[in-house]
Parts: C-alpha cells; structure tokens; sequence
C-alpha cells in the first residue's frame, strides 16, 4: 500500500527526552531559572529549540534576549550530553530494519536542528540508508509546513499519497496532512491518543509492531 515512510524523531523513533530536559534545566539553572520535570516538558517539545526554551522560561522571562542567552547555554550543554540518555524505543530498530528489508524508502523529518537530527539517525540507525534526514534548517520552514516532506518525497521519486507520515503529535498529524500524506500517530512519544485522534490520524498504533503490520498487510 505504501511505498515509503517519513519519520518524525523525538518521541517516535528516539526518545531524547531525558538528555533534553536535562540539558534545558542545565542552563535554566545557569540563569537562575527553576527547571521542569521530564514529564512537563513532554508537553514543551516540538517547534525546535528556541520554542522549547521559551516554554520552559517563566513568562515574565520570555523576552528575546534572555530566550537567546538560555539557548545558547543550552546548545552548548546538549552538544556535550545529547547522547547520554538518548535511545531508540524498544521495537523501532526492529522496526526499521525490516521496513528497508521490504524495501520501503525511509526519510526522517525533525523539527530538532539538522545537524543533530542527522548524528542520531547515523548513530542509532548506522546501517539503514535513509533516502534524507532533514531537521530544522535555513532551506525548509518548520513543520507543520510540509516543505521538507515534500522534499523528502521527491527525493524519493514517490507520489505523496505512495507515503505514510509517522510521528507522535499534532504537529506531525498535521505535517502529513498538509503534504497529502496518510498519517501513523505513535502513542509512546510525547503526546497522548487524543492529541493524535483530534488531529486526524490516519491510524493509532500502540507499539511498532503494528506499523509494520499496518504498512505491509
């Protein structure tokens, strides 16, 4: 039925929540700042890395110089600390494995910056060709803006509608909605069912075994 998938990252493919809220409580704390628990800042995650630090600051701090300064603590904290925690959930490496097996093209479409989008996919996933791995970056606007999966279709010589869209969020269900893709909203990352049902999953799937059976039955 499909014939290629675009990934989101975090909370789909990896959960990088534990190495980011540390990071970002790092350097709230550098400031001064009370940091967050893991659990909050689920609901802070996505939009890239200036949103998330305009989240997790209280909102009489939320001017653009302090947002600049927390972030550029925080990308020097993450740079050191973004692999610490950081690891696929379980099933997807499985997962990815056999897709390309059954020789799906494989893309991935982050809102995290490019350059570390791209140093997990390489070392989480070292021996899966994706077909492109693009994050946030000057060339393509953020999801939900479908630019960069429609990109990611191209490069893969596919129809969009040859394409299922997976992530864990309403930005994701979104993104594959704007680019004409079906959807796969995953209830292990960082929003909940309703969030993914609300915003018109194709389909709702609660363990990676269930996207393959989904995409190859």
């Amino acid at each position: 039925m499909y014939q290629g998938v675009v990934f989101d990252l975090d909370g789909t493919l990896l959960n990088t929540l534990y190495d980011l809220s540390d990071s970002v409580n790092q350097a709230l704390e550098t400031y001064g700042y009370s940091g967050h628990s893991s659990e909050e800042y689920k609901k802070m995650i996505g939009g890239g890395f200036y949103n998330l630090i305009e989240r997790s600051l209280p909102k009489e701090a939320r001017s653009g110089e302090i947002i600049e300064k927390v972030l550029e603590e925080f990308l020097s904290v993450y740079d050191r600390n973004y692999i610490n925690r950081t690891a696929p959930y379980d099933g997807i490496e499985e997962l990815v494995r056999q897709l390309a097996e059954k020789g799906i093209r494989l893309g991935v479409n982050s809102n995290k910056r490019t350059d570390y989008t791209q140093a997990l996919v390489r070392k989480f996933f070292p021996e899966t060709a994706f077909v492109a791995v693009i994050g946030n970056c000057r060339e393509y606007p953020k999801k939900p803006d479908p630019a960069a999966a429609l990109e990611i279709a191209s490069r893969m010589g596919l129809a969009p509608a040859e394409i299922v869209y997976i992530g864990d969020s309403k930005t994701d269900m979104l993104t594959g909605e704007n680019a004409g893709m079906d959807t796969i909203g995953v209830t292990w990352g960082f929003r909940d069912e309703e969030e993914l049902r609300k915003y018109n999953a194709t389909k709702v799937v609660h363990n990676p075994g269930e996207i393959l059976e989904y995409i190859c039955r």
